[in-house]
C-alpha cells in the first residue's frame, strides 16, 4: 500500500503563504497523479488542485492564481504552494493519488494522507 504523509500546515494571517508538503512512501511519484483536497468545518470536503503525470494541471476556482501544486519526483514529495491566505481557506487540507493516468476533481483517488490543518486569521 502507498502512505501518504502531510505537513507543512499552521496557522497564518490573511495574506500569508504556506507549503504543504505530501511525502509518498513509493520510489516514484511520477507515476500517480497526486491532488490536494480541503474539508472545512461543517462542510464537504472540496478539490483544490491536481497534477496529472503530463504534468497538466486543474485548480479550483477560488484558488486560482493563488495556490500552485508540484511535486519532485527525486523526493517523492508533492507540494501546494498556497500565497495570499484568505479566512476562506481555512480547513484540514488532505493530500491523494491515483495510478491513473488522467485524474479530477471526480477521481476515486485510491491513497489518501491523514490531513495537515491550515488555519488563517483575517
Amino acid at each position: 500500500a502507498v502512505r501518504l504523509v502531510e505537513s507543512g500546515g499552521g496557522s497564518v494571517q490573511a495574506g500569508g503563504s504556506l507549503r504543504l508538503s505530501c511525502k509518498a512512501s513509493v520510489y516514484n511519484v511520477g507515476g500517480f497523479c497526486m491532488a490536494w483536497f480541503r474539508q472545512a468545518p461543517g462542510k464537504e470536503r472540496e478539490g483544490v488542485a491536481v497534477l496529472n503525470k503530463d504534468g497538466s494541471t486543474i485548480y479550483v476556482d477560488a484558488v486560482k492564481g493563488r495556490f500552485s501544486i508540484s511535486k519532485d519526483n527525486g523526493v517523492n514529495t508533492a507540494y501546494l504552494q498556497m500565497s495570499s491566505l484568505k479566512s476562506e481557506d481555512t480547513a484540514m487540507y488532505y493530500c491523494a493519488a491515483d495510478w491513473r493516468f488522467q485524474c479530477g476533481f471526480g477521481t476515486p483517488f485510491s491513497y489518501w494522507g491523514q490531513g495537515t490543518q491550515v488555519s488563517v486569521s483575517s
